[in-house]
C-alpha cells in the first residue's frame, strides 16, 4: 500500500475530512491536501512527520520503515459501505503478523471442517435410526 493511501485510509478511521487535514496540516486549499492522498504529489519528509502526528502514528509506520506494512481492516462490513463507521477496528500489521494470522485462521478452518464431517455423519445416522423407526410403526 502506497503512503497516499495509508494516509487516507487513517484519515477515515480518524473520521476527519480532507478539509481538516489540509487545516491542521497547514494546507491553503482541500485542493492541494487532495492531490496528496491521490498520489499526484510527494510530500516532504516533514510534512508526512506532521500527517504522522495527526493521524496519531508514528512516522515509521506511516511509511514502513520496519517492515512492509498492509492495511487489515477487521470488523463489521458497514465500515466499507456505510462512510466508515467507528464500530471497525483498524490495525496495521507487518507480513509477518499477516502471515501469523493466515496460519491460525488455516487452522481454523480447518478444525470447523472436521466438526462439519461429523456433524454430517451424525445427521446421516439420525436419518438411518428414523426410517427403521418409520419401518418399524408399519
Amino acid at each position: 500500500m502506497d503512503v497516499h493511501d495509508k494516509i487516507k485510509v487513517m484519515r477515515l478511521f480518524k473520521e476527519l475530512t480532507q478539509e481538516e487535514m489540509a487545516e491542521k496540516l497547514g494546507y491553503a486549499s482541500i485542493q492541494g491536501y487532495a492531490k496528496l492522498e491521490r498520489g499526484e504529489t510527494d510530500p516532504s519528509l516533514g510534512k508526512l512527520e506532521e500527517i504522522a502526528r495527526v493521524l496519531g502514528i508514528s512516522l515509521q509506520d506511516l511509511l514502513g520503515l520496519n517492515e512492509s506494512n498492509v492495511v487489515n481492516i477487521a470488523g463489521n462490513c458497514q465500515y466499507i459501505r456505510h462512510n466508515y463507521s467507528p464500530n471497525v477496528t483498524l490495525t496495521l500489521l507487518t507480513e509477518t503478523q499477516c502471515a501469523h494470522e493466515l496460519d491460525q485462521t488455516r487452522l481454523l478452518l480447518q478444525e470447523r471442517d472436521k466438526e462439519f464431517e461429523h456433524l454430517n455423519t451424525e445427521n446421516g445416522l439420525l436419518r438411518e435410526v428414523i426410517e427403521l423407526m418409520k419401518a418399524q410403526q408399519k
